[in-house]
C-alpha cells in the first residue's frame, strides 16, 4: 500500500474552542472537498474540508494568503501546521 503524500498548505492562526473554528492563514490553495491534516507538538487531526469562510462569507477555494475559517473535528492549536493530501 503506498503512503499518503501531504503538502503543506499553512498554519493555524488561531482557534477558537467554543465553535470549534481554526484560522488558517494558507501558504497553497485549497478547495472544499479536499483532505486536510493538522499536526503540531500535541496535535494530530485528519479530516476533509466541508466548509470554509473568508470574512464570514462561504466560499468553495481558497488562494495562498487567505486567512480562511474552518470547522475542525478536534482541538488544534496556534502554530499547528495544516497539510493538504496531494
Amino acid at each position: 500500500m503506498l503512503a499518503m503524500e501531504w503538502e503543506e498548505i499553512g498554519r493555524v492562526n488561531h482557534y477558537y474552542s467554543k465553535i470549534s473554528v481554526a484560522i488558517i492563514e494558507l501558504s497553497a490553495a485549497l478547495k472544499v472537498g479536499e483532505r486536510i491534516k493538522i499536526a503540531g507538538p500535541k496535535t494530530e487531526v485528519e479530516q476533509t474540508v466541508k466548509s470554509m469562510q473568508v470574512d464570514h462569507r462561504n466560499i468553495d477555494e481558497a488562494r495562498p494568503g487567505d486567512l480562511v475559517g474552518l470547522k475542525v473535528q478536534d482541538k488544534v492549536r496556534q502554530g499547528d501546521i495544516v497539510y493538504k493530501q496531494a
